[in-house]
Parts: structure tokens; sequence; C-alpha cells
């Protein structure tokens, strides 16, 4: 599958099989690589390869095995990109590093007059409020530099979130000159 060739993951496929492994490790494992070697760049595929899990739940074996192959050669021949999960270990590390940092206080609620009088939701803008529906505001802890986590591809969908990432990081810096 990782090598985009659909007749070697469908050997290996059957290899397993033939080797008495159970096709739910396999529903399991080909679900994990959807999610993790195709991500974003094809949406899709993670649907696909519940559906096919659920198909092989629902006519067992041998016939939903073949729902399972169909999910296979989906992936092998999808866009690749793992930069959800290289973002999600990122934001675990820096998670791990400022986990003890206080949000910013105008995303906080304010239910008490106290908690309105040292500011928190002060400032507070919502998106929907802005004529582009952005507001831009800073949602990291406050002291802590924001980082960018998410780098997509130029490959499936994945390009289109680009130009979506790439548009609100341009607001974004326009809001702050």
């Amino acid at each position: 599958m990782r090598g985009s060739d659909p007749d070697a993951a469908l050997y290996w496929f059957a290899r397993m099989l033939e080797g008495g492994e159970d096709p739910r490790y396999l529903a399991r494992r080909i679900t994990r690589m959807a999610v993790e070697d195709i991500g974003l760049a094809d949406p899709n595929a993670q649907a696909v390869c519940l559906q096919s899990w659920e198909t092989y739940e629902r006519l067992g074996s041998p016939e939903g095995e073949l729902a399972l192959a169909q999910a296979l050669t989906y992936l092998a021949l999808a866009p690749k990109s793992n930069a959800a999960y290289v973002a999600y270990k990122a934001a675990r590390q820096a998670a791990k590093k400022t986990g003890s940092m206080m949000p910013p206080k105008h995303i906080l609620n304010a239910p008490t007059g106290m908690m309105k009088d040292q500011g928190y939701g002060a400032g507070y803008a919502y998106d929907h409020d802005a004529e582009d529906g952005f507001s831009g505001q800073n949602y990291f802890p406050e002291g802590m530099k924001r980082p960018v986590l998410y780098n997509p591809v130029e490959r499936g969908f994945e390009r289109d979130l680009k130009k979506r990432l790439d548009y609100f990081v341009k607001l974004r810096s326009k809001r702050e000159t």
C-alpha cells in the first residue's frame, strides 16, 4: 500500500489471510493506514475502510474479505500524506512542554463577576462577526510563541487545505499589523 502498488498490497493481504491472520486485525491495520499514511490527502479513505470493515462484520469470511481487499486497493492508489499525523505528534510534544500555561483570557468564560473583573472573556472576537468569518485571534497560551504544526502537502485534498491555511495565515498576518 505504501508504495502505491495495489498488486503487492493485495498479494501480501492474501498471504496474511492464507497464513491464518484474523481478517478483523487486518481491517484494523487497513483503517490505521488510511488515518496514518493517507490522512487528509484523501479524507474518504477512512470512510472507505470503516465501511469495508462493517461489510466484513456483516458478511464474514470469505465474502467480507472482498470488501477489505477493495479498501486496500483504494488505499494503494490514494494520494498519501502523513502531515496531520506529524502535526498531531508535534502538538503532543508542545502540550507536554507547555501544559501548565493558561489559555488566553479572551477565550475563557467569565461566569462570575470576579472573573469578569480579572479580564476573562474580555476582547473575545466571534469569528462569525468578522466580515470574512475569521477573527485571527491567538488561541495559544499567553507567552507561547505560535507554532506551525500542520504543513499540508501539495497532493490530493490537502492541496485545497493548504490554500485555506495560507489564506488564514495571510489574514492573521494582516490583522496583527
